[in-house]
């Protein structure tokens, strides 16, 4: 196991900007996400870690040891791709073994190698097959292998399952979970799906623009987000933002001029969003107090939810409701929430407040 330290890491082409100053830190054992949407800088922060690119400023270091003139092949890390990149004329055994015939393992070391790993894939049954004869999810496991085999001190995956299917991501984000439970290796992990972010990683680190918004665990990411963009990205349906104004007298929602009964309060007006969660909302109760009326586009029966599409005072809101809502379109309706589930953003600058 090893730490990994990025320190003022940029990388521009002329005058664009790529990365912008990213610090991050890997304790031993640690599996961090760079989640973001496409274009955010988070290939090129792993491509960079590998050696593939090179930074225009900043520092990388594997156990203390600064990498940036170390040869990639020498940096003792190992990369999985979008692409599970197999060689088609070759074994799986072959395929997972490649790098250690080519390094001049001996064969038997080699084998026992690959015997191991295979085991922990579970795909002993497929050594002798080619990767023509694999479906998608074994294809991505023999590509694990690949790396696995090697024992790096730290694994890089590229967006490794962007092209499997929503039954086998799930199991392959299972696999990963477990692999990484019994191996304790240090993971930077790529992807913009945030079901894959919030299942697998110990830590995230929310990415816009080449900059890093939020780096914390799962639960701080989604329970305390610390900037709008952080809180409408992750969350699915997002979390509604509505425009409201924190006074001395309280909160106020500008769309309908409602006050709600919150215990915050302000010196002086103040612009902000409101943040509610679509699953923080609920069906209100006679009398029950921080409720808003909304009118009912549509709902959707998901299975588990009924997802809700309304408009308060014509601005959209999103809830998802209990199986059991009845709810109708064009009906009008109230909905309510707790304090301790609302979140509150300054809105000039998008970060969170405290209250």
């Amino acid at each position: 196991m090893s730490t990994l330290e990025l320190l003022g890491i940029s990388k521009s082409y002329g005058s664009t900007e790529i990365l912008k100053d990213i610090d991050l830190a890997l304790a031993d054992g640690e599996f961090l996400v760079l989640l973001g949407a496409s274009g955010c800088g988070k290939s090129t922060i792993l491509n960079i870690i590998a050696g593939l690119l090179t930074p225009t400023s900043g520092e990388i270091r594997i156990d203390g040891k600064r990498m940036n003139e170390v040869h990639p092949k020498d940096r003792d890390i190992a990369m999985v791709f979008q692409s599970y990149a197999l060689y088609p004329n070759l074994t799986v055994e072959r395929n997972i073994g490649f790098g250690l015939e080519m390094r001049g393992v001996p064969k038997a070391r080699r084998l026992a190698a690959i015997e191991k790993v295979a085991r922990m894939l579970r795909i002993e049954e497929l050594l002798q097959r080619k990767p023509a004869q694999l479906s998608g999810g074994q294809r991505q496991r023999v590509a694990i292998g690949r790396a696995l085999v090697r024992e790096p001190k730290v694994f890089l995956f590229d967006e490794p399952l962007s092209n499997l299917d929503a039954k086998l991501r799930m199991e392959m984000r299972a696999e990963l979970k477990r692999l990484h439970r019994l191996l304790r290796t240090t993971v930077v992990y790529v992807t913009h799906d945030q079901i894959e972010a919030m299942t697998l990683a110990t830590r995230i680190a929310v990415m816009r623009a080449g900059r890093i918004e939020q780096v914390g665990t799962p639960e701080e990411i989604y329970n305390r987000p610390a900037t709008v963009f952080v809180a409408e990205f992750v969350g699915a349906p997002p979390m509604n933002m509505l425009e409201a104004t924190l006074g001395p007298e309280g909160l106020r929602l500008d769309a309908s001029g409602q006050r709600l009964a919150l215990p915050i309060r302000s010196v002086g007006p103040r612009p902000v969003l409101l943040g509610l969660r679509p699953e923080d909302l609920h069906l209100a109760d006679a009398g029950e107090a921080n409720a808003i009326d909304v009118t009912v586009d549509f709902a959707d029966l998901t299975g588990p939810d009924v997802i809700v599409f309304a408009r308060h005072s014509g601005n959209p809101l999103v809830a998802s409701l209990s199986p059991h809502s009845q709810v109708a379109a064009e009906s009008r309706i109230r909905l309510a929430f707790s304090h301790d589930n609302m979140h509150l953003f300054d809105r000039s600058s998008g970060r969170r407040i405290e209250t």
